[in-house]
């Protein structure tokens, strides 16, 4: 998985696109108006286009949209473009409602995730989620006192994550392989606890770490 394709054009997008081809990966990134990401195009070096257009290139995906936007961000993308393919899933089901006492809302249950409906949607395509219980700011090459930080993946099939598990040491995290595609119901509430010292006390620079014995 040398060609990577990022979906999505905001802050998370375009902080993957930047880290991957800082450590060497061919990378496009992709959006609904490629002509918004001209000056950032131009700057990063990384050239964009259509989500169809980014995918059908593409050896392997970062999905980097919001989790309300992600089954129609895959649909433009196409189903044929992602037939195979690696998907790094950063996505979270958050809802629009504001949050209470600092925990986001989620339009997940419990027992389901954001995760398994986009892998039952798009079956042929390997879905491996990661990158989505940290902000954009300490995504990649994270410095931390104690050490590197631990980043949680998931996914059905085992030669995607081992791919995905590289990028995640490549980017400096210590990677967790939390089972399946069912963890995604366990991963993606993470980012309500990730973000509750931010919306009660503005910060955000925080990370989690696993202490292994």
């Amino acid at each position: 998985m040398q060609r990577i394709g990022v979906l999505g054009s905001a802050v998370v997008g375009k902080t993957l696109a930047s880290g991957l081809k800082a450590h060497g990966y061919e990378v496009r990134i992709g959006s609904r108006t490629p002509s918004t990401l001209a000056e950032y195009s131009a700057s990063a070096g990384i050239h964009a286009g259509t989500f169809a257009e980014v995918a059908a290139r593409a050896e392997g995906l970062v999905l980097a949209v919001r989790g309300a936007g992600a089954e129609e961000a895959l649909a433009l993308a196409g189903s044929a473009n992602l037939r195979g393919k690696i998907v790094i899933d950063t996505t979270n089901p958050i809802s629009n409602a504001p949050p209470s006492d600092g925990v986001l809302q989620l339009f997940t249950g419990p027992n389901s995730s954001l995760m398994e409906r986009l892998q039952a949607r798009y079956s042929e395509a390997r879905f491996v989620k990661a990158f989505n219980s940290v902000g954009s700011a300490r995504m990649v090459n994270p410095s931390f006192a104690g050490g590197p930080p631990t980043m949680f993946y998931c996914g059905d099939d085992a030669d995607a994550k081992a791919a995905v598990a590289r990028v995640i040491e490549q980017f400096g995290w210590e990677p967790a392989d939390m089972g399946s595609a069912v963890a995604a119901r366990a991963i993606e509430p993470l980012c309500q606890l990730w973000c509750i010292p931010g919306f009660r006390q503005n910060s955000w620079t925080h990370a989690f770490r696993v202490l292994w014995s």
